[in-house]
């Protein structure tokens, strides 16, 4: 006989407050009610390992769409309800917990939720106008029940029929709400939400050659020692839908003092040009909770492809609650070590392998140094560049010793490492450098000129970087007193090119002038463009070559001849560090076509 209840709650209706609160996204009802059959049949495979009732050698969950109907079915053969304890699960602590839940977050300020299994049953009335459950427990003696509610103050009970064990959740969807009865539909949301859950999910099964739509026994349970290098890449594939397969990965494996499983994918960089956010995967058990959890998976290492299972995680709660979450910091802060120690093992171990994946590794170390000292402590001795030869070498290696405090007070800066950002428009200072047997790095990370003024501020005493046009002149002169007579000569034809003079006597005797741009101006000039406040003017210094040829000759000729001379040395020495501005290209040329003219009368 069927009977009627009412539902006491607070609110009038259930569905403002899971609207409202407790659900982001709708299509997590899918999650929740497969989740709820899973959990039906684990608690019956625990009565069966008590020795309680038979064993059942066929778990699974069966999810059926009916279009003609307006349905979407979830069934399971767990342990199933009886009457009471569908009065009890289903309608009294599910809407008080609902209550409970309202008065506790609307307090909070409505704080966000990642997951609230309590509550998951309700998350179906998003998208259905009446729900309806079919429940025959594991008890020979409990008639099976049906429970029906529309998800307002009313729902009906009583007995139906049903000969096999487990619960049958017929959703009617809602007229606005058909997307949920096309069965690829339902198949992208079981791959997204339930790909990994522990019991055998089959998606409208014919009776046929049909194959679950889930992996009951992921990866990343099995233990490392039993998992195969090709094994890796095709869960990478199929879980990550990346064809290209992973640098490297790194398979995490504890119990205790939390239990933690999961791998974490290093991708190959796609450009070089940008960070490129991968997905983190965050699962309870198997169940999926959501993507790239920072409370959980540090900032940096969401950079990656990976999957992470964590039962510990209290995910009943709150965000601002994981924040504070000394279990969930424990567990931030071991995923950060094993990645450092991973990649500290592959340096140590096989070199030739790191630096051949270093242009897909370098930007997300030093985006995850910037992002996290504990990382960076770690790795700090592994971080590498290319030198002018070509050969990796650790940039700690490149750091001279500690200046003292008092030699600091009498002028002395920590060792100069000099880089080159641009190989193309530095290649003449690059040359000189050679020429002259001096070194430098190459920094070709667009985070670069973020990561060299945060190794400053970690090493203060030791090292300073300057880029290898930034002073040429200290680098690569030799000794020798300025040339006065020259000196004058540039600073005349210079004159409103906002632009300083020196002569040194340089190594290089082949270059007439180089362009120098202070280290400090250039930065301040850059960060200027960067933050929209216009460009700065930087202080350019033009260093006139001594022991250049073509320069001593102009103390010799005619003062038209040095007119032009002088400035075609200085556009060399410019086009060598930046592009010629229109108006100093046309100048440029029309003076180097009056010279080759002159040139060949003579």
């Amino acid at each position: 006989m069927e009977k009627q209840g009412n539902i006491r709650i607070a609110s009038e209706n259930m569905m403002p407050i899971i609207k409202k609160w407790l659900y982001s996204d709708k299509d997590i009802f899918v999650r929740e009610i497969v989740a709820n059959a899973q959990d039906a049949i684990t608690k019956h495979k625990k009565l069966v390992d008590l020795g309680e009732t038979a064993a059942e050698e066929n778990y699974r969950v069966t999810v059926t769409t009916d279009q003609k109907a307006g349905t979407l079915t979830v069934e399971d053969n767990g342990i199933g309800m009886t009457e009471e304890e569908v009065e009890k699960y289903i309608t009294q602590i599910a809407f008080s917990g609902a209550a409970d839940f309202v008065d506790k977050y609307e307090k909070a300020g409505g704080d966000g939720i990642i997951g609230h299994f309590g509550l998951g049953f309700y998350s179906a009335y998003m998208v259905s106008d009446n729900i309806e459950i079919f429940t025959k427990s594991y008890r020979d003696d409990a008639p099976a029940v049906h429970w029906a509610s529309d998800g307002n103050s009313t729902y009906t009970i009583g007995d139906c029929e049903k000969d096999t064990r487990g619960t049958k959740i017929v959703m009617h969807i809602a007229p606005e709400e058909k997307e949920f009865l096309k069965a690829e539909r339902i198949r992208e949301l079981l791959h997204k939400y339930c790909s990994f859950m522990p019991y055998e999910i089959y998606l409208n099964p014919t009776g046929k050659d049909d194959k679950p739509v889930n992996t009951t026994h992921p990866l990343y349970l099995k233990q490392p020692k039993d998992c195969t290098e090709e094994e890796y890449k095709q869960f990478y594939r199929e879980t990550f839908s990346d064809f290209n397969d992973p640098l490297f990965w790194i398979h995490l494996n504890m119990e205790y003092p939390f239990r933690l499983k999961g791998i974490l994918y290093f991708p190959k960089v796609k450009k070089q040009v940008e960070l490129e956010r991968g997905k983190v995967k965050l699962y309870c058990n198997q169940v999926y909770i959501a993507d790239n959890i920072k409370e959980v998976i540090p900032e940096f290492l969401m950079l990656l492809n990976g999957v992470i299972d964590c039962p510990d995680i209290p995910l009943n709660v709150s965000r601002s609650f994981l924040q504070n979450d000394k279990q969930v910091q424990k567990i931030a802060k071991h995923i950060t070590k094993k990645v450092a120690d991973k990649l500290t093992e592959l340096y140590k171990n096989d070199k030739e392998r790191y630096e051949n994946c270093w242009s897909d590794l370098a930007t997300f170390v030093k985006f995850g140094c910037l992002k996290d000292e504990e990382f960076y402590k770690r790795v700090e001795d592994i971080i590498i560049y290319k030198d002018l030869s070509g050969e990796y070498r650790p940039v700690s290696s490149f750091y001279g010793e500690e200046v003292s405090e008092e030699d600091a007070k009498n002028g002395k800066e920590p060792q100069a490492i000099y880089y080159v950002s641009d190989e193309n428009k530095q290649a003449q200072y690059i040359k000189m450098f050679k020429d002259a047997g001096l070194d430098a790095i190459y920094c070709d990370t667009y985070i670069d000129p973020h990561f060299l003024s945060f190794l400053e501020y970690k090493n203060p005493t030791r090292v300073r970087f300057l880029r290898i046009d930034a002073d040429v002149a200290g680098a690569l002169k030799e000794e020798g007193a300025e040339d006065a007579e020259l000196k004058a000569i540039f600073d005349k034809v210079l004159e409103g090119k906002h632009v300083t003079v020196k002569t040194e006597k340089l190594k290089d005797p082949g270059v007439p002038a180089v362009i120098n741009v202070s280290e400090f101006a250039r930065r301040l000039s850059e960060m200027h463009t960067f933050y929209g406040m216009g460009e700065s003017p930087a202080d350019m210094t033009l260093v006139v070559n001594m022991a250049n040829g073509a320069v001593e000759a102009l103390k010799s000729a005619s003062e038209e001849e040095q007119s032009r001379a002088a400035k075609q040395i200085y556009y060399l020495a410019l086009m060598n560090y930046r592009p010629l501005a229109p108006e100093e290209l046309s100048e440029f040329v029309a003076t180097n076509a009056m010279l080759i003219e002159n040139y060949l009368k003579k």
